[in-house]
């Protein structure tokens, strides 16, 4: 019975929270732009929230032992998930107003053109014509537009507490530099189950980064923990997301951050490891710019599930692909990329099939 209480008041809290959210068009005390209650109408009843765990971090070699393992009972242990769509996932991108027009326009003509209801683009900014092509998937956060940790711990918080506010199975975080191939994304979740706890995404370090953790009195401690660096986007399950409300939803994650002192996507990992006992499984199917992308074989671009663009080491990093666009047409390599995975798109370049079969029948022909 005191069970079926706890399950009965879950959901009615959830529900709560639906209204509560649908009411508002900001987000927290600024409110958010999102159509809460298209989303919220898929929202099952969820299992109540297990009790907090600490975590004894371990260092390198016994890390890279262990994920070289597949163990039984691991808690992000492969096991096929059949039957999920790309409806059940949630892709958040985050942008800021001075890139709307060439980041966030590139992304909406490429990838953003094949999952536009599966993505919420969040900004700093309104924004008319972006809104116009958006709608409702456009959320404004009225978080500031500087690059600093307050900032982009807002963005974050919004798009968390959307993603909760949605009832989807799977969270994934993207910047606007990303290119996403939803099928390679969809094909390493259907590995997972959002019933389980999956924090998924490519560590920027080899080792768990240090941070000094503020404790009263003025003291610290120091804290370990692997993350996955937000540039190269992540993925979260359901039932984690759900345990990391405490510290992530609303306020909750500035005060968080401000803890560790470190910016967004670092206190994502500090709430999973250090607060929830959680591990990141670390996947090199996921790419920033802070590596050297043209090591990536062309043979292996399709089954990636984000590349990314960029400055490094003081010159363009970007995928190696020759055509159909020149470097000059596609600094980027997104347009040339999505015509690789989608030919058939109305601006790709289509190939001279009839100067080709006359080529062919004059080679005959001699």
């Amino acid at each position: 019975m005191y069970r079926h209480l706890l399950r009965g008041l879950s959901g009615v809290l959830l529900l709560l929270v639906s209204r509560g959210l649908l009411s508002s068009r900001r987000y927290g005390s600024q409110e958010v732009v999102i159509d809460v209650q298209r989303l919220a109408e898929r929202t099952s009843a969820r299992e109540e929230q297990q009790d907090v765990a600490s975590v004894d971090v371990m260092d390198l070699r016994s890390r890279e032992l262990e994920n070289k393992e597949e163990r039984k009972g691991d808690i992000a242990s492969p096991t096929l998930e059949t039957g999920l769509l790309l409806g059940d996932l949630f892709i958040a991108v985050k942008t800021t107003r001075k890139f709307h027009r060439s980041r966030m326009g590139l992304l909406m003509d490429t990838w953003i053109s094949r999952v536009r209801e599966q993505t919420y683009v969040f900004t700093d900014q309104e924004d008319e014509e972006l809104q116009a092509k958006l709608g409702d998937h456009l959320v404004f956060t009225n978080c500031s537009a500087e690059y600093s940790h307050p900032a982009l711990s807002c963005k974050m918080a919004a798009e968390f507490d959307a993603f909760l506010a949605s009832g989807l199975s799977w969270f994934c975080h993207l910047d606007d530099d990303n290119y996403l191939n939803p099928q390679a994304l969809l094909k390493l979740l259907s590995s997972y189950s959002p019933d389980r706890d999956v924090y998924i995404g490519r560590p920027s370090l080899n080792r768990p980064i240090r941070a000094a953790e503020t404790l009263p009195n003025n003291q610290t401690k120091s804290v370990y923990f692997w993350f996955a660096t937000g540039g190269a986007g992540f993925c979260i399950s359901r039932k984690l997301a759900t345990k990391m409300a405490p510290w992530a939803s609303g306020h909750n994650f500035l005060i968080t951050s401000e803890l560790i002192h470190l910016p967004d996507d670092c206190t994502v990992g500090y709430i999973i490891e250090c607060r929830l006992g959680g591990r990141l499984v670390p996947s090199a199917l996921f790419h920033s710019h802070l590596e050297d992308l043209q090591l990536i074989q062309r043979s292996q671009l399709t089954k990636q599930v984000t590349l990314s663009y960029g400055i490094f080491e003081k010159k363009l990093n970007a995928i190696k692909l020759g055509s159909p666009f020149s470097q000059q047409e596609d600094p980027s390599r997104f347009r040339s990329l999505h015509c690789l995975l989608y030919p058939g798109t109305s601006w790709c370049p289509q190939p001279d099939i009839q100067g080709r079969l006359a080529r062919d029948a004059h080679g005959l022909a001699g």
